[in-house]
């Protein structure tokens, strides 16, 4: 009796089409006004390290103790030695811890969006319904709201101490009010820097050393310079100098219209004229980040 000879088999053969049941969506279609809060609401969250891994969690919560821990500190001194005011004024609270915001804006920037341009995740989050701007007005929106809450939670602690010292209602409250508005812009200014940098590059460490770079550096050179020319007795340089550091930027908007006291050598800030230019400067440079931002977005999402 002859063996039985196998069949020879070609690859084609095992070739399978089994049908598992794929089905369109039947659900609601929330839109891209519902993707674009989802997007904020996830992106703010992850600023903080919520919803994310424990150790996410502990340099931007470590930030921000520090960023209240002296306005604690100088409502229990005003209460306990029943001071007729607190030691520093609300304008001047954020110009006095920049460097704290500065490595905020430098850790959370890049984790915003350097993640999305490692692993190539944006065009995904083009394909269906959110846009483009949708995106980068969600990202801009969320870091800026960030910041907002890490400027303005120690201005609300100065404030409700000097409540509970029983300084003037007044006066305090027109201080707070002018310090909300003051570290609003340096919110929306210091997050669209932060993100234009962070957006070359993939990769997180080269984020943070790149925006840490603008914000001190910058500072650190002008500061020098203004210093410079204050002994120079050019006065009037003094402020045109201060153009060209966000932080300076800042401070001369709020001591040119906000009644603040300038940190400029001297104690002097712009004049009105040039605190003009100021505003000018900041809004432009606000509006151009979000542009640069857009442009950006374009390209990586083709």
């Amino acid at each position: 009796m002859a063996a039985e000879q196998p069949t020879a088999t070609v690859p084609g053969d095992q070739t399978r089409i089994h049908n598992i049941g794929y089905r369109s969506y039947d659900g609601p279609r929330l839109g891209r006004a519902y993707a674009r809060r989802s997007l904020y609401s996830q992106s703010l969250r992850g600023a903080y390290g919520l919803g994310r891994s424990a150790k996410s969690k502990v340099l931007p919560m470590l930030l921000f103790v520090v960023m209240c821990l002296p306005a604690a500190i100088m409502v229990a001194v005003a209460v306990a030695t029943k001071a007729n005011d607190l030691p520093v004024d609300y304008t001047r609270y954020a110009i006095i811890l920049q460097a704290v915001i500065s490595l905020y804006v430098a850790s959370q920037a890049p984790q915003s969006v350097s993640r999305d341009l490692r692993f190539k995740t944006v065009p995904l989050y083009f394909s269906r319904p959110i846009e483009t701007s949708d995106y980068v007005r969600a990202k801009y929106a969320s870091l800026a709201s960030a910041l907002f809450i890490l400027t303005t939670a120690p201005l609300l602690v100065l404030y409700v101490g000097a409540l509970l010292a029983k300084l003037d209602f007044a006066d305090q409250t027109k201080g707070f009010a002018q310090g909300l508005v003051s570290v609003a812009l340096l919110s929306l200014l210091f997050a669209g820097l932060g993100l234009v940098v962070a957006s070359v590059t993939p990769r997180r460490g080269f984020g943070i050393a790149a925006v840490i770079a603008v914000l001190t550096i910058t500072y650190g050179a002008v500061s020098t310079l203004q210093a410079i020319a204050d002994v120079q007795s050019s006065s009037g340089a003094v402020a045109w100098i201060g153009l060209f550091s966000p932080i300076t930027l800042i401070d001369g908007v709020q001591s040119a219209f906000l009644g603040a006291t300038s940190a400029f050598p001297g104690g002097v800030g712009p004049s009105n004229g040039v605190g003009a230019v100021y505003v000018f400067v900041t809004l432009g440079l606000i509006a151009g980040c979000y542009g640069l931002l857009m442009r950006r977005y374009q390209k990586v999402g083709l």
